[in-house]
């Protein structure tokens, strides 16, 4: 038999959604003629990116609490029911065999309404740091797939498993030859590359530093691979030339990755499982405007080990040129970062969080 009913909720930012997406893309390798529906929070992202990826999903009234008193604060009591009152009826309707949650509103009440109905729930938490609603589900789902030692300050200890996040396939081995990756960029092979990335909307601290720092990287004889995001692009594609490449968004990945002897970037979750799979030095700079300064806590899992290097935005001013010329100038530095970080992925994250999604229907 392998026409089982999944269902998988996640969302409202891509680190929550493509984890999903790549779960149920492992699970249809398995079981060909399984169904699957995606439950996502009304006008976020996931209604525009799972159907996309090819998956169905339905969307509930939901949006969480705001840190400050506000009219949606006062809406949530009636969403949340709403919610409950849609999420039951998709359950019962759908009749799932597994549910799995990673993160975010929506799976809140669908997962509370599964669990509550027997069926066996699974967690995906991609953060060092717990995101809301996975706190609230952790007594309610049979497993916890989590990305980072020292989940149990969160979760009860019997139901965590250490698996890693999912990632994009084409990145669990680089075998783009760099050669091939540089002349993709039309860059030269006989300088360093410097890959920047702030997300695909972009990040405009990241973006202010490196429009500042241009003359300083050219007189370190760097290239440059700088995804602004598209929020930015017509401010700074200005900056194109011979050894600047400005991109809304970076589509061919495995060829930047590949073409990086040095990479800046946030610390998203799904950034910092990306990167340690590609093993090259990395120089955080983690968004200060996210919950529970999540992004921090995730490079300072990688930097606790010497696998990469902090600086906070406030720090930039005072401390970014030192820091970068110590790593560009030493190979040595360079190597053993690339070494360590290498040492901390978990490519089989996927296939191993879909393993114990099997533990669970199968019993």
């Amino acid at each position: 038999m392998d026409n089982y009913k999944f269902i998988l909720s996640g969302g409202g930012t891509g680190g929550h959604i493509y984890p999903a997406i790549a779960i149920a893309n492992e699970l249809k390798k398995r079981y060909p003629n399984a169904e699957f529906l995606f439950v996502g929070a009304k006008d976020r992202m996931e209604m525009e990116k799972v159907p996309q990826a090819g998956y169905k999903i339905e969307g509930l009234w939901i949006t969480g609490l705001q840190r400050k008193l506000t009219i949606k604060n006062l809406m949530f009591p009636f969403k949340l029911i709403s919610s409950l009152l849609r999420a039951r009826k998709i359950v019962s309707q759908f009749k799932p065999n597994a549910v799995i949650g990673t993160g975010g509103f929506a799976s809140g009440p669908l997962l509370k309404i599964a669990s509550g109905r027997k069926v066996p729930c699974l967690l995906q938490e991609q953060n060092s740091y717990a995101g809301v609603t996975n706190k609230l589900l952790k007594d309610a789902v049979a497993k916890i797939c989590v990305a980072y030692d020292g989940m149990d300050k969160f979760f009860p200890a019997h139901k965590i498993v250490k698996t890693g996040n999912p990632v994009r396939e084409d990145l669990i081995a680089l075998t783009t030859d760099k050669k091939e990756a540089l002349s993709f960029f039309e860059l030269q092979e006989s300088k360093q590359t410097l890959v920047v990335l702030g997300g695909s909307l972009g990040a405009r601290r990241i973006n202010q530093l490196i429009e500042k720092k241009l003359d300083f990287f050219k007189e370190a004889g760097l290239q440059i691979i700088w995804q602004c995001g598209k929020l930015y692009y017509e401010e700074y594609k200005k900056y194109n030339s011979g050894t600047i490449k400005v991109m809304a968004f970076i589509n061919k990945m495995n060829y930047a990755y590949t073409s990086a002897d040095i990479i800046i970037s946030r610390a998203g979750a799904g950034s910092v499982s990306e990167l340690s799979i590609v093993g090259k030095p990395v120089i955080f700079i983690p968004s200060p405007n996210v919950a529970e300064d999540h992004q921090t806590k995730n490079a300072m899992a990688l930097v606790d080990k010497n696998a990469a290097i902090l600086v906070k935005e406030k720090d930039l001013e005072a401390d970014f040129d030192t820091i970068f010329s110590d790593l560009i100038t030493s190979k040595e530095k360079q190597e053993e970062i690339a070494k360590n970080i290498k040492n901390m992925a978990l490519p089989n994250a996927t296939k191993d969080i879909v393993d114990q999604i099997e533990i669970l229907f199968q019993k």
